[in-house]
């Protein structure tokens, strides 16, 4: 034994007595750990990011011109009841009017428009897309009316339309649409 580690004997001894008894603390909790990221629908986002694209895409292929009509009615819905959406017989009880919105706002705008009108149990919309005389060409879309054809496209697509046409020359004529939407299922 080195005079060294005799030293260090001492030490310790010295430091225990010094210091006391020890008593043992009790075990710390471990702090929580960060809470988990929410689960994503990834299937979900990535089916709808394609169904946009492939809506968009649909928006190139026959195209309607401005002073084209809209017009559209499911089967379900009696031909009497489109007549009188067509002559503008059917009030109106909400409007969207889309006038210098580009495409990707005016789809959000009327996908929000048309399913709120729907919540709350209206019959029967306009939507104001305009004639497309002057608005940028889009997806190769050759001059023709981009929000016109956004609006056909979308509202085809929609389970909740039953029809809708151009609105007569007094409520907007080709510039707008009226929409007749299928009354809400309550629960």
């Amino acid at each position: 034994m080195s005079p060294d580690d005799h030293d260090d004997d001492n030490d310790a001894a010295l430091f225990r007595d010094a210091i006391g008894p020890v008593r043992r603390l009790p075990e710390a909790t471990p702090p929580p750990s960060p809470p988990k990221p929410r689960p994503r629908a990834r299937m979900a986002e990535r089916d709808e990011r394609e169904a946009r694209d492939e809506f968009r895409r649909g928006l190139e292929v026959s195209l309607l011109d401005a002073g084209d009509a809209l017009s559209y009615r499911r089967d379900a819905l009696p031909p009497r009841t489109f007549q009188r959406l067509k002559r503008g017989e059917i009030a109106v009880q909400d409007e969207l009017d889309l006038h210098g919105a580009d495409a990707r706002d005016a789809e959000s705008l009327l996908r929000g428009f048309v399913a709120d009108a729907h919540y709350r149990g209206l019959g029967c919309v306009r939507v104001i897309h305009g004639k497309g005389l002057h608005g940028e060409t889009l997806f190769g879309s050759r001059g023709a009316p981009v929000l016109k054809n956004l609006a056909d496209r979308l509202l085809r697509q929609r389970a909740d339309v039953l029809a809708f046409h151009s609105a007569p020359l007094a409520q907007g004529g080709t510039g707008a649409v009226l929409v007749l939407l299928a009354p809400p299922k309550r629960r």
